[in-house]
Parts: C-alpha cells; sequence; structure tokens
C-alpha cells in the first residue's frame, strides 16, 4: 500500500495510531491536554501521567483477564483507563463497568485498611453510536447518584462515553479545546492540511506526529497492518449484518454472533480481537473456531 493512498495523517481509530499518539511517553503531553480538556470540571490539573501496565489479572489464575487499550495515574494516584472501541460490541456498556472493577480491587492494602479508595475514571472513545435517543449528546457522563433527588452519591467511580460519529461541527464552526479534539478524532485520516481553526498549542505537534510522510519503513508497515485490520473489521460486521439480520430473526442473536465470530476467524483476527468485537467469552470463541477446522 503507497503512502499516498494512506493519505496524510493517520486514522487516530486504528491500533497503532492510538497507541502511537497518546501511548507513548513522547507523546505524553498530547494525552495529558486531552484528560485535561476532557475532564476539567472534574479533577484538579494533571500535571504528570504514569503509564501502568495494561494486562490486569483476576484474583486467581483461572479468573478472567481484562486488556485496557491505556491505562495510567496521575500524580494525585488517580486512575485513568482509556479506551478505544472502533465497532459496536455487545454488552459494551458491561464491559466498561467490568472494567473499572480491576483498577478499584487493586487498591485494597494488606492487612488494615479503612477501604478509601482513590478515584477511578473510564472513558471510551466511540467510533459508533450506542444511545440514539439523544443524537445531539456527544459525550455521557455517568456517575453514582441517588434516584429520587439526584444528588451525587458516590465521586470516585465516574465514566465517561465519547460517540465520535455524533460530532458534526465543521472546521470553522470550532469554539472550544474539547471542540477540537473531536473534530481531530473524527476527521484527521481525512485531512489534507492542518485546518487554521487548530494551528495553535498541542495541535501543532499533534498534526505533525500524525504525519505519515516522516514515519520510518517499520512504522509504516506497522500501520499499514493497523489499518488492514480495521477495514477487515468494518468487512466482517458489513457482511456479518447483511447475512445474520434474517438468522437473527429467525433463530436469535446468538447466531448472529456466531456469524461474525465465523467471519472475523476466517479474516485471521485472533480471539482477543474477536472477543472486543462481539463480546463472547474465549471458550466460545475457540470452540468455534475448533468446529470450523473439523
Amino acid at each position: 500500500m503507497s503512502i499516498n493512498r494512506l493519505g496524510k495523517y493517520i486514522n487516530l481509530f486504528t491500533d497503532f495510531g492510538f497507541k502511537r499518539i497518546f501511548g507513548t511517553e513522547k507523546n505524553k503531553d498530547l494525552l495529558i491536554d486531552f484528560l485535561n480538556t476532557l475532564l476539567e470540571k472534574e479533577i484538579s490539573p494533571i500535571q504528570r501521567l504514569t503509564y501502568l501496565n495494561n494486562e490486569r489479572l483476576g484474583k486467581q489464575a483461572k479468573d478472567r483477564k481484562a486488556f485496557f487499550d491505556l491505562y495510567c495515574e496521575n500524580q494525585q494516584g488517580e486512575k485513568f483507563i482509556i479506551e478505544l472501541q472502533k465497532a459496536e460490541q455487545a454488552f459494551f456498556k458491561d464491559r466498561s463497568i467490568y472494567y473499572a472493577t480491576f483498577p478499584i480491587q487493586e487498591q485494597a492494602l494488606k492487612g488494615k485498611w479503612n477501604y478509601e479508595l482513590t478515584p477511578v475514571y473510564t472513558i471510551s472513545i466511540m467510533n459508533f453510536i450506542f444511545d440514539n435517543d439523544f443524537p445531539e449528546q456527544v459525550i455521557s457522563r455517568v456517575e453514582l447518584r441517588e434516584r429520587d433527588t439526584n444528588r451525587l452519591f458516590f465521586d470516585k467511580l465516574k465514566f465517561v462515553y465519547i460517540e465520535i460519529p455524533k460530532f458534526h461541527k465543521k472546521n470553522t464552526e470550532l469554539q472550544s479545546n474539547l471542540d477540537k479534539w473531536l473534530y481531530v478524532f473524527r476527521n484527521m485520516h481525512q485531512l489534507e492540511k492542518m485546518p487554521n481553526e487548530v494551528q495553535q498549542g498541542v495541535f501543532l505537534k499533534l498534526f505533525k506526529e500524525c504525519e505519515i510522510a516522516q514515519y520510518k519503513p517499520k512504522e509504516l508497515m506497522e500501520y499499514e497492518q493497523s489499518w488492514k485490520e480495521l477495514n477487515d473489521m468494518f468487512a466482517v460486521l458489513s457482511t456479518a449484518e447483511k447475512k445474520g439480520e434474517k438468522i437473527g430473526i429467525e433463530k436469535g442473536e446468538k447466531i448472529g454472533i456466531e456469524k461474525i465470530v465465523i467471519n472475523a476467524i476466517k479474516k485471521g483476527f485472533d480471539n482477543a480481537t474477536i472477543q472486543e468485537l462481539t463480546g463472547l467469552d474465549i471458550a466460545s470463541i475457540e470452540k468455534i473456531r475448533k468446529n470450523l477446522t473439523k
């Protein structure tokens, strides 16, 4: 695949693009600016951020693992899970809440402990719409509140869901720093030049880091593969949707999910990626994989 075909800037919804821009030490200032912008009304400004191991283990070997896209801690010990969700997934909300339990449980101290917790923020950047009831609401902020009075019950567990496809502002309509971040997430890979409205601050560095022409051959190969995997993922979902819609009506949703798994296996996806797509457990995926080889 030629550089020209890939465009001028990387797609931030590829694994390579997201990890390179937000998951490396040299670009940590970009992640800090994004988090400070997104959470400016909820946290003190982040000055230092430490990347933590993104693989979380259960209490026992048989327990299910969790793999975060990014897992960080600021100078005050507050934890941040940042997840990039490329396609709609069954039980996505359930998964995000399940993931939040890991940084909560790991705060438990041996011996005497008074159960005091540091805040945990789960941020999901989604390339799909999961709530059609509020078409104008790009960002949903979820926390524990008392139902009848709507008063805040617990302020140390918060979820932020960003539905990028709902953001429709043009570059000439951008006002806030948050507008600019949402704009680049949605449009970066389609741009041929940096819009005047974002030619300032961290965005100057962001566009420079996203420019494909400056990548080394190894990086370019990794991005090409990541881009191909993203396109293959959408192809699998599109095919399964067309073929599985009738099946789902006749025999139930489970058959539709299995169709997605079969198509993903044929495309060469590994079990972890298929699990991310479908929400199906690894054992069920492996069972389908073995049946295909018979």
